[in-house]
């Protein structure tokens, strides 16, 4: 059994993620004052990446997107079975709180701050309650403003988490790290519209999975109700204002600037 659970975690560590929300928290810390991404965002940086992944795991179940194309290749419950998949999202989700529990690098304070956040950011009030969200809106025309809630959950709480945690591990200002989750829930909300535009304009090769796959069946997305120009100068807004938020910090901040931009301008 060992070994089958070891052969199927290979098969997600081989997947070419992004890995976008840990280097949003090393790009955050170090924004924040720490010297450099060093050993100290480790196991935050790991532990975002495995509830990422977990949810992405479970987000392509047939019992919620039912997708079988993730990250170029198929996905999990494709791969070997939806037990499988459901049960190596859990102990993903388990080994994140685990890594931060038993961080040592970190001081007790900034472990239960950091499990606090993620946890936060995963559950109800973040990714959770936003996928529960998006499922129950399926078929159904949202208002601009309850797309925007439900993303802001669904995708944004947990971008938001990683700058946040970020500044938990560097020790930041309290001033720092609202200036943060500002700059977090912004730029999530862009990240979010650019997927929206991207799955539009782009193929599934390219994407690294289904592309089209929210508008077919039956999801409300930004393009249909902005229209893909609007969308796309909706985004361009919300990456401003987050630039905005921290134009007064110094050249430490130069590697999240960096990070927010590329969260906007690509393909896929």
């Amino acid at each position: 059994m060992t070994s089958y659970l070891d052969s199927v975690r290979s098969y997600v560590r081989s997947s070419p993620g992004k890995r976008l929300r840990p280097r949003l928290l090393e790009a955050s810390a170090i924004a924040s004052g720490l010297s450099e991404a060093s050993e100290l965002c480790a196991a935050a940086a790991q532990a975002i990446e495995l509830i990422h992944t977990y949810s992405l795991i479970h987000d392509d179940l047939p019992a919620m997107d039912d997708d079988d194309l993730r990250r170029g290749q198929p996905t999990l419950h494709v791969a070997f079975d939806e037990a499988t998949a459901i049960l190596i999202g859990d102990g993903l989700q388990t080994e994140a709180f685990e890594l931060l529990a038993t961080d040592e690098t970190l001081s007790t304070e900034q472990r239960v701050a950091l499990i606090s956040c993620l946890a936060k950011a995963s559950g109800f009030a973040g990714m959770v309650g936003g996928q529960a969200m998006d499922m129950q809106a399926t078929n159904t025309q949202l208002s601009l403003d309850e797309l925007k809630a439900m993303h802001g959950m669904k995708t944004g709480a947990l971008i938001t988490a990683a700058l946040e945690m970020g500044a938990i591990v560097a020790d930041a200002r309290e001033e720092q790290r609202l200036t943060l989750k500002a700059v977090g829930d912004r730029i999530g909300l862009a990240f979010q519209i650019i997927d929206d535009v991207i799955d539009v304009r782009s193929d599934s090769q390219t994407l690294g999975k289904t592309s089209g796959k929210d508008a077919a069946a039956g999801k409300s997305t930004y393009v249909e109700l902005l229209g893909l120009e609007e969308a796309s100068a909706e985004a361009m807004r919300l990456y401003r204002e987050a630039l905005d938020l921290i134009k007064s910090w110094g050249k430490e901040a130069d590697g999240l600037r960096t990070l927010l931009g590329k969260m906007v301008h690509r393909d896929r």
